[in-house]
């Protein structure tokens, strides 16, 4: 399971107020939402991503244990989010609604915004195509790559229930 996508870079701490706030948790339309996603910390993100791979620094998610802030992100063109770390919560929120989700220590200071990468979700190989690196990010458990084929955790278990 590979994606790929442009860079959009953030750093460290970056909590799920800033991805969503707050204002907009009345929306229950994910595309609704997703025109807000990082609006708390740059409202030029929309108009940049599409088929974007965001790459962030440490705790990314923090704050708030909100399904919205990674809907957001997926439903504004977000392919993978790929952090030093990730607070826990928003990994499993992000599992849970079929956002990828990878944590990579040394691929930070390695980007720029606008590169262009390739993830391979199950080695967690990370190939920064415009510069001609590879990095290896923690890949992630089969049960988690079962979870995000499907396209989020509701998804996976309808499936399974027709079963």
């Amino acid at each position: 399971m590979k994606v790929s996508g442009k860079v959009v870079k953030y750093g460290d701490d970056i909590n799920t107020d800033l991805i969503l706030p707050g204002k907009y948790l009345t929306l229950t339309d994910p595309k609704e939402m997703a025109k807000h996603a990082m609006e708390g910390l740059d409202p030029s993100f929309t108009k940049r991503c599409g088929e974007t791979i965001l790459v962030a620094g440490k705790n990314f998610g923090c704050g708030s244990s909100r399904e919205q802030a990674p809907l957001s992100l997926k439903y504004a063109g977000t392919k993978c989010v790929i952090a030093k770390s990730f607070a826990r919560i928003f990994y499993r929120n992000a599992v849970n609604i079929g956002l990828p989700v990878l944590e990579c220590e040394e691929l930070w200071s390695k980007v720029e915004e606008n590169d262009t990468l390739e993830v391979d979700l199950e080695t967690g190989t990370v190939r920064v195509l415009n510069k001609n690196i590879v990095v290896k990010a923690q890949p992630l458990p089969k049960f988690i790559i079962e979870i995000l084929s499907e396209g989020g955790l509701l998804n996976m278990l309808k499936k399974q229930m027709k079963k």
